[in-house]
C-alpha cells in the first residue's frame, strides 16, 4: 500500500472509530487487575505493548483500556501506529482523566493547552503538536501532521487552524467543571491575597500576603530602548519568579492534599507497541504540567525527548519532568544505547543516571543533592524484551504492559531510593 492509499484507509478508520454509534456501543467493564511484576521481562513475546498506568487504568466507560484496544488492534491485523492512537484516544476523551485531553489540567491562565507526538517505525516518519487548544485527541491531530504534511511539529494557533481545515471539532474549553474547580483552587493558593477560599469569604476573612497575581504581574511592562530592545526591570523579574514558584509549591500542595493525583499533577500518557512482524511504534500525549505558562511545550511533542522510536532497535517513551528529558535527549539516548547492545533495563537506567548527573541547578535538589522530581521510561527493544524504570518509582509506581498474557500492571523500577521531594 502507497503513502495516498495508506492515508485514505486510515482516514476512513478513524472516522468510523469516531461515530457516535461506535462510541454508544462501548459498555461498562471493571478495573484493570493489578499485578506485581519485575520491572524488565526477557522472554521474547510479540506483539507486545508497554505505557504507562493511565493506559490501563481509564476506560471512559467502554470495556478496553487504551492498552488493551491497542494490542488488540496490532493481533488484528491493524497498523500499529493506527491501533496505538486509537488506544490513547480513550483517556484523550476521558474526563476523569487529567493528565490528558478533555479535561486535562489546564495552564496558569486555565486554558488547557495539548501536546503530542508519535513516530512509525517502519515508515521512518513522526508527526507532533504543542499547545493545541479546543481538540480533544490532539494525538489525532500529530497523525495527520505526519500523513499529511513534510513537516513533523506544529504548534499553537497554526496547529488548531490545520486540524480546523480538516474536519476536527473545535471547541472554546476543554475544561471539565473538575478541571475548572482546581484551576480556581490553585489560584487560592498561589495568590490568597487576592482570590479568598469560599469558607474565608463567607466568614469575611482575608489572608493578605505578597502580591503574585499573575494577572497583574503579566499586564506589567518592561519598556523598550530604541530598536525595540527590551529594558530589563528586575523589580518585575524578580515578581514573575515569586509567581512561579509560588505556583509550583501551590501545585505540589495540592498533591500533598489528595485534590490531584501525581501522575496528573505532571500529565502525559505514553504508548509504545511491536507487532507480530517487528514492526515498532510509539505515540506521548498530555495537557503538560499543571499551570504551565501558558504556551510551554514540554517533551512530549518534540523527537527525541519524550518519545523517540527506531524499527531496527526499539523504542522509548516517557513521562515525568519533561525539562529533564529535553535537556538529555533522554529517549533518544535509550533506544541508542538499545543499539549499543544494551538491555531495555539497562539502557533506561542509563538515562536516568544522565539526567540524575545533569542536574546540578539547587532548586532542583531536594535535601538530600539528588533530583526533586521524578522521571520514568517504558522501554521496548526488536527482540520484544521490555522494562519500565524511574528515577524514584515511589510515587507513581507501576507501569501498563499487554502480551498474550493479557494486560497487566507491573512494577516500576527506581534507580534512587525514597522520595523526590525529600
Amino acid at each position: 500500500m502507497d503513502r495516498r492509499d495508506f492515508v485514505r484507509t486510515t482516514a476512513a478508520g478513524m472516522a468510523a472509530a469516531a461515530t457516535p454509534a461506535a462510541l454508544a456501543a462501548q459498555g461498562e467493564a471493571g478495573p484493570a487487575p493489578v499485578l506485581g511484576g519485575p520491572s524488565i521481562h526477557l522472554r521474547r513475546a510479540r506483539p507486545l505493548c508497554v505505557a504507562d498506568v493511565s493506559s490501563i487504568r481509564h476506560r471512559n466507560g467502554g470495556p478496553e483500556s487504551a492498552i488493551e484496544r491497542a494490542f488488540r488492534g496490532i493481533t488484528e491485523g491493524e497498523d500499529v501506529l493506527d491501533a496505538i492512537v486509537a488506544g490513547v484516544n480513550i483517556p484523550e476523551l476521558d474526563p476523569a482523566e487529567r493528565g490528558i485531553g478533555y479535561g486535562g489540567l489546564p495552564n496558569a491562565d486555565g486554558v488547557v493547552q495539548l501536546d503530542s507526538c508519535l513516530m512509525h517505525g517502519p515508515r521512518r516518519w513522526a508527526g507532533g503538536v504543542a499547545g493545541i487548544e479546543g481538540i480533544r485527541t490532539p494525538s489525532l491531530v500529530a497523525k495527520a501532521v505526519a500523513e499529511l504534511t513534510d513537516h513533523h511539529l506544529v504548534v499553537g494557533q497554526g496547529a488548531q487552524d490545520f486540524a480546523r481545515s480538516l474536519g476536527f471539532e473545535v471547541e472554546d474549553d476543554l475544561n471539565t467543571p473538575a478541571s475548572r474547580e482546581l484551576w480556581l483552587e490553585w489560584r487560592r493558593r498561589v495568590d490568597p491575597s487576592h482570590w479568598l477560599n469560599p469558607e474565608d469569604r463567607l466568614n469575611g476573612q482575608s489572608r493578605m500576603g505578597e502580591d503574585t497575581d499573575p494577572d497583574t504581574i503579566g499586564r506589567r511592562g518592561v519598556g523598550h530602548a530604541p530598536g525595540g530592545i527590551p529594558v530589563r526591570d528586575l523589580e518585575h523579574e524578580a515578581r514573575l519568579q515569586l509567581f512561579q514558584e509560588a505556583g509550583l509549591a501551590a501545585g505540589l500542595s495540592m498533591v500533598d492534599d489528595g485534590l490531584i493525583d501525581a501522575d496528573s499533577f505532571w500529565g502525559t500518557t505514553s504508548l509504545e507497541a511491536i507487532s507480530a512482524d517487528g514492526d515498532i511504534c510509539g505515540v506521548t500525549t498530555t495537557s503538560g504540567l499543571s499551570w504551565k505558562i501558558p504556551g510551554r511545550a514540554g517533551d512530549s511533542p518534540i523527537l527525541g525527548a519524550g518519545q523517540y522510536v527506531d524499527n531496527g532497535v526499539g523504542a522509548a517513551g516517557s513521562t515525568g519532568r519533561g525539562e529533564a528529558n529535553l535537556y538529555n535527549c533522554a529517549s533518544f539516548l535509550i533506544v541508542e544505547n538499545m543499539r549499543q547492545g544494551m538491555s531495555p533495563k539497562d539502557a533506561g537506567m542509563a538515562a536516568l543516571t544522565r539526567i540524575k548527573d545533569n542536574t546540578v541547578e539547587s532548586r532542583l535538589l531536594n535535601e538530600r543533592g539528588l533530583p526533586s522530581f521524578d522521571v520514568r521510561f517504558f522501554i521496548l527493544n526488536k527482540a520484544g524484551e521490555y522494562a519500565g524504570v524511574a528515577m524514584y518509582g515511589s510515587g507513581e509506581s507501576m507501569f501498563a504492559v499487554c502480551d498474550e498474557n493479557g494486560a497487566r500492571e507491573e512494577a516500576l523500577e527506581g534507580l534512587l531510593d525514597g522520595s523526590p521531594r525529600g
